[in-house]
């Protein structure tokens, strides 16, 4: 890295999390990361920051290799799946347990 862009970065402080979220998601968020050689929290961060400012963190280029992975990984949900996902995994006994993926966001 040159002394430029060395300068022009931000001092921060990450935190460890545990965020829950969809397998298929997260394969290709992990993916689309490894394509990068980023990290997955340096690809959340940008995503997040871009949403914030109302923009789309992607170019063309990116948005195919994401329609591609999707592809790759069975990834069927899409913008319109937001807050209505509903998780089903299996408790003590084989019982089925199901739990709502939250709140919407305001």
């Amino acid at each position: 890295m040159n002394s430029t862009a060395e300068d022009s970065r931000l001092a921060i402080e990450r935190v460890q999390t545990g965020v829950r979220m969809e397998k298929r998601i997260l394969k290709v968020l992990k993916a689309f990361a490894e394509y990068h050689d980023i990290t997955l929290g340096d690809l959340l961060e940008g995503i997040v920051l871009h949403a914030f400012d109302g923009k789309c963190p992607f170019r063309e280029e990116s948005l195919q290799r994401i329609r591609d992975l999707k592809k790759f990984y069975d990834l069927d949900l899409d913008s319109t799946a937001s807050h209505r996902l509903k998780e089903t995994r299996r408790g003590p006994a084989g019982s089925t347990k199901t739990r709502t993926s939250g709140r919407k966001a305001r």
